[in-house]
C-alpha cells in the first residue's frame, strides 16, 4: 500500500501491477494500475482493461491469495488460478508453535517437489493425514487448497519452478517499494504512477533482450492450438 494525498487527506492506496510470459517465453509488465482498495470489483476493472489491451490466451494466473482477486481472474479470464506456494506455506507456519515448523515445513515443501500430479496429490493426502492429529486446521486449510497450489503441474515440467510461486518478482516489487518509501506521500495518483512506470519500463526492456524465462520448446507444448499474437502495447507512465 502506498501513501497518496487526496481531498480531505493521506489515502493509502494499493499499486497493483501484472506481469506475463509472452509466447515467446520472455516476461512482460503488461499493467499498472492504483486503486482505493483491493475489491473484487476494481480487480475485474484491472483484469478488463488487459483484456481491452489484447490479453488473450492467458493459460495460468499466479498471485497471492486474494479473494477479490481469484474471483475476478475466474470471470474475466476464466483461467487456472496458481496460488504462491511460499506464501501459503508463510500463513501456515503461522497456525502452528515454532516447534512444530521444521516439521511442517518439510513435509508441505516435499509435495511441491513431487513429479507428477498425480505423485504431488498423493504426497498432499498422506501429509493431511499426518498433520490432522497435531496440527488440524493447518491439515483443512492444506486439503481445501489443493487445486490452487498444484494448478501448476499441469503444465510442462521446466515451468514448475517458476510458476508455482511469485518470489521471481519479489526482487523488482522490493526495488518499487524501496523508491516509494523515499517519497513518502505521493501527491496524486499520476505521480505514483510515474514513478513505478518509469521503473517498470527499465525492467521492461531488460527482460525483452535477456534470456527467454521460458523455452519456446516447452512453450510449443502449451500453445499448440494458440493464434500468433503480438506483444503487448509498451508500457508508458502515467
Amino acid at each position: 500500500m502506498e501513501r497518496v494525498r487526496e481531498p480531505g487527506g493521506v489515502q493509502h492506496k494499493a499499486l497493483v501491477i501484472a506481469y506475463g510470459v509472452h509466447q515467446s517465453g520472455r516476461r512482460e509488465v503488461i499493467g499498472l494500475d492504483v486503486g482505493a482498495a483491493e475489491t473484487e470489483a476494481f480487480w475485474r476493472e484491472f483484469l478488463r482493461g488487459l483484456r481491452a489491451r489484447g490479453l488473450v490466451g492467458v493459460r495460468l494466473c499466479v498471485s497471492d491469495a486474494h479473494q477479490g482477486l481469484k474471483q475476478a481472474i475466474a470471470q474475466v479470464l476464466g483461467c487456472p488460478w496458481q496460488r504462491c506456494t511460499v506464501h501459503f506455506l508463510r500463513d501456515m507456519l503461522g497456525h502452528v508453535n515454532k516447534a512444530q515448523q521444521p516439521m511442517i515445513a518439510a513435509a508441505i515443501r516435499g509435495i511441491f517437489q513431487a513429479t507428477s500430479l498425480a505423485e504431488a496429490h498423493q504426497r498432499l493426502v498422506e501429509v493431511v493425514d499426518r498433520l490432522q492429529p497435531v496440527a488440524p486446521k493447518v491439515a483443512r486449510l492444506l486439503e481445501d487448497a489443493e487445486a490452487e497450489l498444484l494448478a501448476f503441474y499441469q503444465l510442462p515440467r521446466e515451468h514448475w519452478s517458476k510458476l508455482r510461486s511469485t518470489n521471481p518478482l519479489e526482487r523488482v516489487n522490493r526495488e518499487i517499494g524501496r523508491r516509494t518509501d523515499v517519497v513518502g506521500i505521493f501527491p496524486n495518483d499520476a505521480a505514483l504512477l510515474r514513478l513505478a512506470g518509469a521503473l517498470l519500463i527499465e525492467q521492461n526492456d531488460e527482460w525483452l533482450v535477456a534470456r527467454r524465462y521460458l523455452s519456446q520448446e516447452s512453450l510449443e507444448l502449451v500453445l499448440v492450438d494458440e493464434p500468433t499474437t503480438q506483444e503487448a502495447a509498451q508500457l508508458t507512465p502515467a
